[in-house]
């Protein structure tokens, strides 16, 4: 049996947009639903929902049931948490709150063996499919894909020192954490943080760098892949349920 091959990380390299999903349910069952719908990935957020290490592992066995590719962002740039991530099978993690080359390098440290990296070695790992897929050591490095988020104005100054870390395979821009860096805390729609989201990706377009970036609505996800990112999560699975919920009751007590 041979190791599994990073699809994400292949697509992303070759310049594919690719469509995603928020996942903050702690539910396999709707992990594996939305699995099956066709979104090019779905992220396993830890940092801000209750989804501890232990609960990310059912949550990839279930999606494993459709094609959507599977990310994961640990609760923090922590070398334990990111090897505990990358053990139970996670080939791709978003790594939160970057905030400069140094950082994004320990990131990608983190998820590399030795010489290379500090990644402790386990071999009856999930990630190895229990020990099972006998080139996991060979492969592991090259498969993992590391994504740095940078959602600071320090952060954003320096764009170009993070993004040209090797190993560092895209880098997200996160609107809300951003828009309270700048002084309008809930508001990524005010203009002056739309500036910046724009002039992020132009930049990162110039490195060949991918970029990525969350929205809440299609109609945001739309205004960002035109300016050029090119992997978009497109909602998140609360949020659609919540707005479902609401709209159904409504409709139903609408006279």
């Amino acid at each position: 049996m041979r190791a599994p091959l990073n699809d994400f990380k292949r697509r992303l390299l070759a310049n594919e947009t690719l469509d995603g999903i928020w996942m903050s349910l702690t539910s396999p069952v709707a992990s594996e639903g939305l699995s099956l719908i066709g979104y090019d990935w779905l992220l396993f957020d830890t940092e801000h929902a209750p989804i501890e290490t232990s609960q990310v592992q059912p949550l990839l066995q279930a999606a494993s049931a459709g094609e959507s590719n599977l990310v994961v962002r640990p609760a923090w740039n922590d070398k334990v948490l990111i090897k505990r991530v990358l053990d139970i099978g996670a080939q791709t993690v978003l790594i939160p709150f970057v905030q400069n080359g140094e950082e994004a390098a320990a990131a990608v440290a983190a998820t590399r063996y030795p010489p290379h990296g500090i990644r402790g070695v386990a071999g009856g790992t999930r990630a190895s499919r229990f020990g099972l897929a006998t080139d996991y050591f060979e492969q592991a490095d090259q498969q993992i894909a590391v994504l740095v988020q940078v959602e600071t104005v320090d952060a954003l100054s320096k764009l170009e020192e993070i993004a040209s870390v090797p190993g560092v395979n895209g880098v997200f821009i996160g609107p809300s954490d951003l828009a309270a860096s700048f002084g309008h805390l809930g508001n990524p729609g005010h203009e002056e943080v739309q500036a910046a989201l724009k002039d992020a990706v132009t930049r990162l377009k110039a490195l060949g760098v991918p970029a990525g970036i969350l929205a809440t609505n299609t109609n945001d996800a739309k205004r960002y892949r035109e300016w050029g990112y090119a992997f978009v999560s497109i909602a998140v699975d609360l949020g659609l349920l919540m707005r479902g919920a609401s709209e159904a009751l409504k409709d139903m007590r609408s006279k």
